[in-house]
């Protein structure tokens, strides 16, 4: 398996990963398929150049991808978006390969804390962010409609 960080040249690639995340786990993310599939090309390259995007290579393909941003409530805090594991790479490490990638990032950069939001009934994303260090904050939410009953939860790791 191979990290890599995405560059804004990779639009199409980014893509790709995206709408095979909201295919295979469409109630884990805020955005759904549709919505995704019709944003038009350029908006790809720059989500790129705001967002570090980390994609593990297993096997030669793409086998999952994470994002890393700062949060828009706290300068001092970065958020963990998007991530996904491709059902044919689980069990493997990935997922905690993805999120050390985007932990070193957010280390780099300087920031004090990292947060995820994961949906509560998403049991292996909170057993390995728990594994992982990451403590619920006490702050919950739902995701926006059409799924709008899926409740999730933010979690938090000290930097």
């Amino acid at each position: 398996m191979q990290i890599v960080r995405l560059t804004p040249d990779e639009g199409p690639r980014l893509r790709a990963i995206r709408l095979a995340a909201l295919e295979d786990a469409p109630d884990a993310f805020g955005s759904t398929y549709s919505e995704t599939a019709a944003r038009p090309p350029e908006s790809w390259p720059a989500q790129l150049r705001s967002l570090a995007t980390f994609v593990a290579v297993v096997d030669g393909a793409d086998g999952g991808m994470v994002r890393g941003g700062p949060a828009p409530d706290d300068p001092g805090d970065a958020l963990l978006l998007s991530m996904w594991v491709a059902p044919t790479a689980r069990g493997r490490g990935v997922g905690r390969a993805l999120v050390g990638a985007v932990v070193a990032w957010a280390r780099a950069e300087g920031f004090a804390r990292l947060l995820l939001d994961v949906a509560d009934q998403n049991a292996p994303a909170v057993a390995l962010y728990a594994r992982l260090g990451f403590v619920p904050t006490g702050e919950v939410d739902h995701l926006p409609p059409p799924r709008q009953h899926i409740r999730e939860h933010r979690r938090a790791l000290r930097l």
